[in-house]
């Protein structure tokens, strides 16, 4: 993932932040980010030296005020607010320690100072409902997925789609992307150059709309077929129910809060610049309550599981009993025929008997479908 213009100094921030995670070598890191390790070390360095001001070209913006009086905290407090409107008082408070002031007053503080300021709500606003919490135990476990509606473009130039990738465990945003359409090769693209910087998920949960679902139906899409054939499981979220990606609708929530509900974007490479600042500072910065008071950073690391340029070949073991789909994605199997997918055309799929006439259709490793032969018509 070579470096990019409009977010330079938040991909270089990205790359130490993983570094320090110590996870991985920070040789390899520098290849997945594309760039050299002596690149690497040297932001490595000016990080260590200077902190985030030693990702700018040699900016001189100092990182620490001593000797601060409450005044001074209280400014601090009031531009941290103004930078981010939907911060409460203990988001506010671990972003301040983060910074590295010293003398930070509590939450409780912090929220009185909102308030002389005119910075909060009017008294008697809803306060959200605090859910119960379930996620993965590591990252890269599973990957949700999902588009962020449609957003117009200022002056009438046409809609954005915002596409969204978010690690379970970690909350860590993966894919922040403003697409100009809902393609499954859009998707595609950007899920391979995720892939070759993050490495592969053990699976995605997705919904079940266009393009990696099928609505009212169970078939394969070719996003599907393709995931499975990397070796990245998938599951679909229940119908009419977005509960299922709970943690992608959270998201989707404070991303419109903080960013979408500001002026319109005029083009695709105006949102796109906006999107990686607020990624930026989403990941590495925000203290997000689901990870302590820590921004997401804190609890993400690559996944060791490396995306191959080629499909890997599908492999099936003698117990395997193999058959190739036709044009139509029909399967022909002891003079019967079953319809599985129009993605799987040309596939290769391995049956494995479960029970007496019962078989499981496996692609890869993973099953796919099941077929009773007692309830099939003969050809």
């Amino acid at each position: 993932m070579p470096w990019t213009e409009v977010s330079i100094v938040d991909q270089r921030a990205e790359l130490v932040a993983l570094a320090q995670a110590g996870v991985m070598s920070k040789r390899e890191l520098s290849r997945r980010f594309g760039v050299s390790p002596k690149t690497a070390y040297k932001w490595l360095g000016r990080f260590a030296e200077e902190g985030r001001a030693g990702f700018e070209d040699r900016s001189r913006r100092p990182q620490r005020t001593p000797r601060q009086t409450p005044s001074a905290i209280e400014a601090l407090v009031l531009e941290l607010r103004d930078a981010h409107p939907t911060w409460g008082g203990r988001k506010l408070v671990a972003r301040l320690r983060a910074l590295g002031h010293a003398r930070v007053p509590s939450p409780s503080t912090v929220t009185e100072i909102l308030r002389r300021n005119d910075r909060l709500p009017p008294a008697g606003a809803s306060v959200p409902h605090r859910w119960r919490r379930f996620e993965r135990s590591l990252p890269n476990e599973l990957w949700q997925m999902d588009f962020k509606g449609h957003v117009p473009l200022g002056q009438g130039k046409g809609r954005l789609h915002p596409l969204t990738v978010l690690d379970d465990h970690s909350r860590y945003c993966l894919v922040l992307q403003a697409c100009g359409d809902e393609q499954g090769g859009t998707v595609r693209d950007r899920l391979v150059a995720a892939f070759r910087c993050y490495g592969l998920p053990d699976r995605m949960l997705m919904d079940n709309g266009s393009p990696w679902g099928a609505p009212g139906s169970q078939a394969l899409t070719r996003l599907d077929v393709w995931l499975l054939q990397l070796g990245v499981n998938i599951s679909h979220g229940r119908p009419y129910h977005p509960q299922t990606q709970g943690k992608e609708e959270r998201f989707h929530r404070t991303l419109k809060a903080e960013l979408l509900q500001g002026p319109p974007y005029h083009t695709l490479a105006h949102a796109q610049a906006g999107f990686d600042r607020w990624r930026a500072m989403y990941n590495l910065e925000r203290p997000h309550e689901a990870c302590d008071l820590r921004p997401p950073v804190s609890r993400y690391a690559p996944s060791a599981r490396l995306y191959p340029e080629e499909l890997p070949p599908l492999e099936y073991g003698p117990q395997f009993v193999v058959r190739r789909m036709s044009s139509k994605g029909g399967l022909h199997f002891h003079h019967r025929r079953y319809w599985l997918s129009e993605a799987l055309v040309g596939k290769d799929v391995g049956l494995a008997q479960s029970a007496d006439g019962l078989w499981d259709v496996y692609f890869g490793r993973f099953v796919v479908a099941r077929i009773d032969e007692r309830q099939a018509e003969p050809e």
